[in-house]
């Protein structure tokens, strides 16, 4: 069984998501700026790590002012 990659814990096949072309467990796939549970389309990426779209994403990554309102 593969270690996923936040924990490094083995899961089987069936508890783990695909994500940024790693796995995952579910509860870890997490933002890394807010720390909420990241939903299939709704994250981005940045350096192999995910972030909420928006606010996290948008805020640290994207035009100065933008998500910030």
């Amino acid at each position: 069984m593969p270690k996923y990659l936040k924990c490094e814990k083995e899961v089987y096949f069936a508890e783990g998501v695909t994500c940024l072309g790693k796995d995952w467990h579910r509860p870890c796939l997490k933002c890394e700026k807010c720390g909420k549970t990241l939903t299939s389309g709704g994250h981005a990426e940045h350096e192999g790590k995910p972030y909420r779209n928006h606010p996290c994403y948008a805020a640290m990554f994207g035009p100065n002012g933008f998500g910030r309102g």
